[in-house]
């Protein structure tokens, strides 16, 4: 499952400021970091929360398996978000690497400990595990939009936010994947996206179609109604 990068330990990141997590005591952790290639699982639902993990570059979704076969995909994990932080002692979803991919680990122990001395490191905590049910929140509600093409914009509205540079919004994850975490079919989110191509809200870059241009931000804005 793991691929080691870093083989010498002291070579390896080891402060909990590469975690997004500066401390004025900048207290000593052991971090390790590992490539998954295309496809391949992280952690399974049900493993245990062993691991607090962070994208260094590439892209992480998390999902659960439905009863009836389907997939649901919960969040995105992008370069820089940190994930697996978990209340319980077991991952209650799957992550898999979309794209090539290189996660940095810290042992969840660690940082327990280190929080447990460190006012700072535990605000941090206490902050990402709110992010963490903030997002659920808002991802549920979104999957009550009524429309598709709500929930489409929605979305791109989220990943403007998250990935938008020089003007380009490079999309990692596949319609298939799209389609997962709207609660949409394939055939839905595509449609969706060519009528908001149609409608000059947003243009494409590149045959694949995965570079997407955001024409008229306020037009889109519009079809949130959340914003």
């Amino acid at each position: 499952m793991f691929v080691r990068v870093t083989a010498d330990p002291a070579s390896r990141p080891n402060t909990l400021g590469v975690l997004g997590m500066e401390s004025s005591s900048n207290p000593i952790v052991n971090l390790s970091e590992f490539n998954y290639k295309k496809g391949t699982e992280i952690y399974g639902e049900k493993e245990p929360a062993e691991y607090v993990y962070q994208v260094k570059m590439g892209a992480v979704r998390s999902y659960k398996l439905l009863s009836d076969g389907r997939r649901q995909i919960g969040a995105f994990h992008l370069a820089g978000d940190i994930f697996g932080l978990e209340n319980g002692s077991e991952h209650r979803f799957t992550a898999e690497a979309i794209v090539n991919t290189t996660v940095r680990l810290i042992k969840r122990r660690s940082l327990e400990m280190v929080a447990e001395s460190d006012a700072m490191v535990s605000r941090n905590l206490l902050s990402m595990t709110t992010d963490n049910l903030q997002h659920a929140e808002n991802h549920m509600l979104l999957l009550g939009r009524k429309t598709s093409l709500e929930r489409v914009a929605a979305f791109l509205i989220e990943m403007d936010r998250r990935l938008t540079a020089a003007g380009v919004m490079p999309l990692p994850m596949s319609r298939r994947d799209i389609a997962d975490y709207l609660g949409l079919t394939l055939e839905t989110v595509s449609r969706a996206l060519s009528r908001l191509h149609e409608l000059d809200i947003i243009g494409f870059i590149g045959s694949n179609q995965r570079q997407i241009v955001l024409l008229d931000r306020r037009q889109l804005a519009s079809l949130d109604l959340q914003n």
